[in-house]
């Protein structure tokens, strides 16, 4: 009987000594999952300044279908990480990396200007918790999907940016179905995975007082940027520093 505890108390060491070895792990993995109502292209200056700094970075390019679809399609990516891998999401990828933030490669979250539910709450419960001061959003003509009106696009979503960049953003911009917008979050990753969040102080896509609001409930570490909702894109070494401190952190 005593050889019999001593075997299952070693086995129990083991174990916990394992699973210690991996969270410890050194976190070189970014994945980016980004918003709605654009691609990952904006990721570009973000993403070399981070591969330049040893990172393997992969972005995200969901179909914004449904938040089922997003999550799936994250899944996919996270599958062909090899070790532990922090998930990076912006606006409405927020709310797909509290879904998808529940895989064990994991390590942690960063919400970039992001939505960060709690149970049974929506993009939309969010947002209209406190309206953010960009009204552009515009139905297509079937009524499933959502877009922000092409003229309205430069002041509401990437003020801070060239106005041609603007531009060319507001006509590649990637509509959404409202399905994703109204999904209720399950269960949230940020309960049990380590967060950061950047709240973009001129943001009029998502209301500063609600990202504030989000990331305090979380528990996230938060760092402020001045900038629009295209904060990856208009200030891309500030939104670098804090993934590459966050990555850091979950390594030490």
């Amino acid at each position: 009987m005593t050889r019999k505890i001593l075997s299952t108390l070693a086995l129990a060491f083991a174990t916990s000594v394992i699973a210690f070895a991996a969270q410890a792990a050194e976190v070189k993995n970014i994945v980016i999952v980004h918003g709605a109502l654009a691609d990952g292209s904006g990721w570009r200056k973000a993403t070399d300044i981070l591969t330049d700094r040893g990172f393997n970075v992969t972005i995200v390019q969901q179909p914004i279908t449904s938040l089922a679809d997003d999550v799936a399609a994250t899944q996919r990516v996270l599958d062909l990480q090899d070790g532990p891998t922090l998930l990076v999401g912006h606006s409405y990828g927020g709310i797909v990396i509290t879904e998808a933030g529940h895989d064990d490669k994991v390590a942690g979250l960063v919400y970039v200007a992001a939505f960060q539910p709690d149970k049974g709450e929506s993009l939309l419960s969010l947002a209209s918790s406190k309206p953010a001061s960009g009204m552009s959003i515009r139905e297509t003509k079937d009524g499933k999907f959502l877009y922000i009106d092409p003229v309205a696009f430069p002041n509401d979503f990437a003020a801070d940016l060239p106005k041609d960049e603007t531009a060319f953003l507001a006509r590649s911009q990637v509509f959404a179905a409202k399905e994703a917008f109204s999904a209720k979050a399950g269960e949230p990753a940020w309960k049990n995975k380590r967060s950061w969040a950047i709240v973009a102080t001129e943001d009029r896509s998502i209301n500063p007082e609600l990202e504030r609001d989000m990331a305090k409930r979380a528990g996230s570490a938060v760092t402020e940027i001045k900038a629009s909702h295209a904060v990856f894109a208009s200030q891309p070494e500030k939104v670098a520093d804090v993934i590459d401190a966050a990555a850091k952190a979950l390594s030490e």
